[in-house]
């Protein structure tokens, strides 16, 4: 049991016994990695329908931490923000980045060994280059109609 799951008072891998739809709150959560590419604005081919990431952030994004700067405000800053949870899970898979713990337990495979979870030290996910930290630009700086410019491959 890593330090970390210790002190959260989380039962060690409890995403591998424990379903997504019976999970805490706490444990939710938890299985966020960090990464930020969540909050990358995204561009959808309205032909094919596939999704690409752009190096744009939502302007609550703090690139340094990979965080949302008003996490619990966020719906009420940002309208078009989408709480993740179990009941939209299914219908918000198409966007998820391919190494979201949240994508990757749905589906039945399992968490990468950078996962902060797997490793025990938050910051893994960033010494893996696997996170957006310091890559992103405010959406309030770029013209949306400019946004096809900056997309970019998944950091994997």
């Amino acid at each position: 049991m890593t330090d970390a799951i210790r002190r959260s008072g989380l039962p060690c891998r409890f995403w591998e016994t424990t379903p997504l739809n019976r999970m805490s709150q706490n444990e939710w959560e938890a299985l966020c990695d960090g990464c930020g590419k969540c909050c990358l604005n995204k561009l959808e081919d309205a032909d094919t329908g596939e999704v690409a990431l752009t190096r744009i952030a939502c302007r609550l994004f703090d690139d340094g931490t990979c965080r949302c700067a008003h996490y619990e405000m966020r719906q009420v800053i940002v309208k078009n923000c989408i709480k993740l949870s179990i009941g939209n899970l299914e219908q918000n898979l198409y966007w998820l980045p391919s190494t979201c713990a949240y994508k990757l337990l749905f589906e039945g495979r399992p968490l990468f060994d950078w996962h902060p979870l797997i490793s025990g030290k938050r910051d893994s996910v960033h010494a893996a280059g696997v996170s957006m930290q310091n890559r992103t630009i405010p959406e309030y700086e770029i013209c949306e109609d400019d946004w096809e410019d900056y997309i970019i491959e998944e950091p994997i």
